[in-house]
């Protein structure tokens, strides 16, 4: 799917701001905490698993404090199967801070804002203009926002030992903002080394895994790639999480959850506030190895087993009651039975 301007909603109102972020902070932190109790993902996975969705919250509250008070620029959600920010929202903030120095030169002095805060209410007993409010949050933005915790269109994880799986010796994980679906996709590779030290081989593990690896395809389609480009290095399971899309008012396409909890919201069975978060995980094992090439150039490759694909559901008790009424064809196929999580309370 092709994603064009018209496939994003601005939020343009101080209201739906705060309403969007509340619901995108809350759902993702339900979301870590329901994949660690229901163990869809081993202890090392589920750390790397927080490290990524805290990238991700932070870049989400750094977008809430740059828009909050700007009245030339809005932010842009996307609404076909997502339900998060539109990914150039990242790439700028992620250029927005690249130049941080010089936009801090540009802003009013915070002392001399404050006394003018004030004047305004003490002594005027007026409200605080917006522009004066932007400046405020500008500086806000620019002093605290750091570029390195910004979720980056391809975040590399680093070579770990792996602690929990045997059938192999190490794990490397990575994450992408798949641009075509707007969403977040969390990687693990774990696999043997052919050498001494992998971390000498770290920095060619790095550049394949962002070429070829840094976009939504087919899982082995990916595996291939990284098997072949890779010579050293033999791959023995890949994980790919997908988080998303997160099904709520924002949303508008026709991924059958989403049109149920709309319709729903839209006749007033359920709150404003109402949601679900689609989850999924595929999977591909190595069920054993073959050698390729000349007599004087072979290499090692990996035959492996048809993909294994699980698929979740995270949505409070009444969405899930809906969802059993209205898409029962999507519920019965699920990995499990849908996962509760809490309800968002905006009051």
């Amino acid at each position: 799917m092709i994603v064009t301007p018209l496939d994003s909603a601005i939020l343009d109102s101080k209201e739906q701001y705060v309403f969007y972020h509340k619901m995108i902070d809350f759902t993702l932190k339900e979301l870590i905490v329901a994949v660690q109790e229901k163990q869809l993902l081993n202890n090392q996975e589920v750390q790397l698993f927080k490290q990524y969705s805290d990238l991700l919250l932070y870049s989400i509250e750094a977008m809430r404090v740059k828009y909050m008070y700007d009245e030339e620029e809005n932010m842009k959600v996307d609404l076909t199967d997502s339900g998060f920010p539109n990914y150039l929202e990242f790439r700028y903030l992620f250029n927005d801070l690249e130049l941080r120095e010089e936009y801090l030169g540009k802003l009013t002095d915070v002392e001399t804002l404050k006394d003018e805060f004030l004047d305004t209410l003490m002594r005027k007993k007026e409200p605080i203009a917006k522009r004066k409010l932007f400046q405020a949050s500008s500086i806000v933005y620019y002093t605290s926002a750091k570029k390195e915790y910004i979720f980056n269109r391809f975040v590399q994880g680093k070579i770990m030992q792996v602690s929990e799986n045997a059938e192999a010796d190490y794990l490397v994980s990575w994450s992408f903002y798949d641009v075509t679906h707007n969403r977040p996709y969390i990687c693990y590779m774990y696999f043997n080394y052919d050498g001494k030290n992998v971390q000498d081989y770290k920095d060619e593990i790095y550049s394949i895994l962002k070429t070829v690896a840094d976009r939504d395809m087919n899982l082995d389609t990916m595996a291939y790639a990284i098997d072949k480009r890779l010579p050293k290095v033999f791959p023995k399971h890949i994980r790919r999480v997908d988080l998303g899309p997160i099904h709520n008012v924002f949303a508008k396409d026709e991924n059958k959850v989403t049109h149920a909890i709309l319709q729903s919201i839209a006749s007033k069975e359920v709150p404003l506030e109402s949601y679900a978060i689609s989850f999924k995980i595929d999977e591909l094992k190595s069920s054993s190895e073959f050698r390729e090439g000349s007599f004087f150039s072979k290499q090692t490759f990996q035959k492996w087993d048809t993909i294994f694909r699980q698929r979740y559901v995270f949505a409070p008790h009444r969405i899930i009651q809906l969802l059993y009424n209205k898409t029962p064809e999507i519920m019965n196929k699920l990995a499990m039975s849908p996962i509760q999580i809490s309800e968002l309370n905006t009051k």
